[in-house]
């Protein structure tokens, strides 16, 4: 039964959200029919200006509003040492443990041949490039699934020739579960106990 065309297209829209079920979408909706105008349209123009601002970065490929980004441009990082994470949220996972002062590269995905997506489909090119330049160890930070351990494979292939110490973070993050839903002394754990390939 629907009580609003208007509501159902708003709850429609968010349930395509990642971790947003129906019935939370319908109760986002239901909140946001009651917000006064003024809130709706802050959110809307919020959202709107996210799709404005964002964009990539030009060394690390993850998300921001000035290219480079904050992590890129900083003299604090040790940008000899590159950390290979899936998602931009795994950016924001590991930064969140204060533990890691490298620089980062968000593949924007991992290697899954059964769903279409080859080494073509994700960042694998930008990253060979910047390889060529001051790194000294690469850490493969991608969440522990079948397709993360096959990238994690074609890419140790790939930059073994080159002479860069390769590691990846230890296996202190649960099979199933992605980076960004881990919390702080498990990454930060993970990233200690990373072992050498």
């Amino acid at each position: 039964m629907q009580t609003s065309e208007s509501l159902e297209r708003v709850a429609e829209e968010l349930s395509k959200l990642p971790s947003i079920g129906r019935k939370t979408a319908h109760r986002i909706a239901m909140h946001l029919a009651k917000s006064s105008s003024e809130e709706v349209t802050a959110l809307s123009d919020s959202l709107l200006q996210l799709k404005e601002r964002i964009k990539l970065c030009s060394i690390c490929c993850n998300i921001t509003e000035e290219d480079p980004c904050s992590i890129c441009s900083s003299e604090k990082r040790n940008h000899k040492t590159l950390c290979i994470v899936e998602e931009p949220g795994d950016v924001f996972a590991i930064e969140k443990t204060n533990e890691f002062r490298g620089g980062y590269h968000v593949l924007h995905g991992i290697i899954s041949p059964l769903d279409g997506i080859g080494p073509e489909d994700i960042k694998v090119k930008e990253l060979l490039m910047r390889l060529g330049g001051d790194i000294d160890e690469v850490i493969l930070a991608l969440n522990p699934s079948v397709e993360g351990e096959y990238t994690i494979t074609y890419l140790s292939k790939l930059i073994k020739p080159l002479n860069i110490r390769i590691s990846r973070i230890a296996r202190g993050i649960p099979v199933g579960t992605d980076l960004e839903f881990a919390d702080e002394i498990t990454i930060a754990k993970a990233i200690e106990g990373r072992i050498t390939l």
